[in-house]
């Protein structure tokens, strides 16, 4: 079970995270607590979070309703997104616009300046959620990571290599479901904001 982390500082002001680490503000805390409330009553074998605030936040709002605690690691931090970091688009056309350019007309993480690139972002998320998966070979797991992380491991699954474009809809605080059946890995939910909707 992959969830995003609720939303951050930065996500309301539009702003590049990557590996910048920007708090919850107080609706991703809101966001968490929902998420909390509808895991309550499932038992994980596993829990991990990215060690960013954003993402270990939201993990310990939840465990503090599911009565798990999360084991933090880097492998599950979002993408390096090096000189972008910190930046809003409009900044971004400013100072880059050549590499934003060629980022708008066909997104890779391999146009930005300084950062991780494809390759090595994927080769990371890979082999972490594999180390991951090697500890726990029956039960439910629960991470909670990035929107890039969790697309990374989507691609992994229907087969694509992931460059920077992203055709799944990831919103903070959504789960997305990867299931093990007959020895294949399946998507099974992407995006559930379902307990996100309706007053508290």
């Amino acid at each position: 079970m992959l969830v995003r982390h609720g939303q951050s500082t930065w996500n309301r002001e539009h702003r590049i995270q990557g590996q910048l680490d920007p708090p919850l503000s107080d609706e991703g805390r809101r966001q968490a607590m929902r998420v909390g409330r509808r895991l309550a009553r499932h038992h994980f074998v596993g829990f991990y979070s990215s060690d960013l605030k954003r993402a270990l936040e939201t993990a310990q709002v939840i465990g503090a309703a599911t009565g798990g605690s999360p084991s933090p690691t880097t492998g599950l931090r979002e993408i390096s997104l090096g000189d972008w970091e910190g930046l809003n688009t409009q900044e971004l056309a400013q100072r880059f616009p050549e590499a934003w350019a060629r980022w708008t007309e066909e997104p890779s993480w391999d146009v930005v300046p300084g950062g991780e690139g494809a390759v090595a972002f994927e080769s990371r998320v890979v082999a972490e959620m594999d180390s991951i998966l090697a500890r726990h070979e029956l039960g439910d797991i629960l991470v909670v990571t990035h929107g890039g992380v969790i697309q990374v491991a989507l691609h992994r699954i229907v087969g694509r290599p992931n460059h920077g474009l992203f055709p799944f809809r990831i919103e903070n605080a959504s789960i997305s479901v990867i299931e093990k059946r007959n020895g294949r890995f399946v998507v099974s939910g992407v995006n559930d904001t379902s307990h996100l909707e309706g007053s508290e």
